[in-house]
């Protein structure tokens, strides 16, 4: 009896242990998407592009935010298998798991674009986010299918020279994917979509969403002034964040949101801070 006792005991014990780390998985797990009802929601780390890779990691930590796409300042793509490795290590030392990486050139060179898909693979990404050549949509079409990582093609707004982007708009971006594998689309960037209207093309950026449909695979979330031509924190330009959620909803968008800020660039954190309160309660509201 002695005995059964204690085994009840120990059984007991261990029970309430499972179920307390079973709450606490789940506790983690809604604080990375919970937060943003949903939205996978990170950071585009050229907003750090002033830190090291260990400085923007804890940054994006300090920000309760738990992924992240890189670009080449912090990861460069010749990098080791090695070198990638000790990056993931310290991704997961700071609880912030890569899930993109761009902006990335794309061309007709298969062996190229292969290169970066290897990258992507190793990196353990889901996405790249793209400026690529027309001509390189048949190398494309199957590299996304072979790796599973889908090719976000990525407006720019205005140019040097005072010329729009060639894939400045989704009605452009739209035309040239339609008839091409359906894991290339778009990552569209807000702050470049109302960049456009400096030069006269007035793109509301809820309506790009909805042009782009199931294409939608990443955005860059950002806000800008065109009269001062600067990024500021969400609502203080011209972004209406609750329409761009609902129209993200309305296309059952199961992409990345990364939140990307060039302005203050020596210490953006404050800004972007008051970014991510700004988009998790419009995340929270019904519609």
């Amino acid at each position: 009896m002695s005995y059964s006792r204690r085994d009840f005991l120990r059984s007991s014990a261990a029970t309430v242990a499972g179920l307390s780390a079973a709450r606490l998985l789940l506790a983690d797990e809604k604080k990375g998407k919970g937060d943003f009802n949903g939205f996978t929601v990170g950071v585009q780390s050229y907003t750090f592009r002033k830190f090291s890779l260990e400085q923007a990691l804890k940054r994006t930590q300090d920000l309760g935010l738990k992924f992240i796409e890189f670009y080449n300042g912090h990861v460069p793509l010749n990098a080791s298998a090695e070198k990638l490795e000790s990056v993931k290590k310290l991704c997961a030392d700071y609880g912030v798991t890569p899930i993109a990486f761009g902006v990335e050139g794309f061309s007709k060179n298969r062996d190229a674009n292969k290169r970066k898909f290897e990258f992507g693979k190793a990196l353990g990404i889901k996405h790249l986010s793209a400026d690529p050549d027309p001509d390189s949509f048949d190398s494309l079409d199957k590299l996304v299918d072979e790796y599973k990582i889908s090719t976000a093609i990525h407006p720019h707004g205005p140019t040097g020279g005072g010329k729009l982007h060639r894939w400045y708009s989704a009605e452009v971006i739209l035309a040239a994917v339609k008839d091409h594998h359906p894991l290339i689309g778009t990552c569209l960037d807000t702050g470049h979509l109302i960049r456009a209207a400096q030069l006269g093309a007035k793109l509301d950026p809820a309506a790009e969403v909805r042009t782009m449909g199931a294409r939608n695979f990443g955005m860059h979330l950002k806000d800008h002034d065109n009269a001062r031509k600067t990024d500021v924190v969400f609502g203080k330009g011209a972004l209406n964040v609750p329409e761009v959620l609902k129209a993200l909803r309305e296309v059952k968008f199961a992409g990345y949101i990364s939140i990307e800020y060039e302005a203050n660039e020596n210490e953006p954190s404050p800004d972007v801070k008051e970014c991510v309160a700004i988009l998790k309660d419009a995340a929270q509201k019904p519609g």
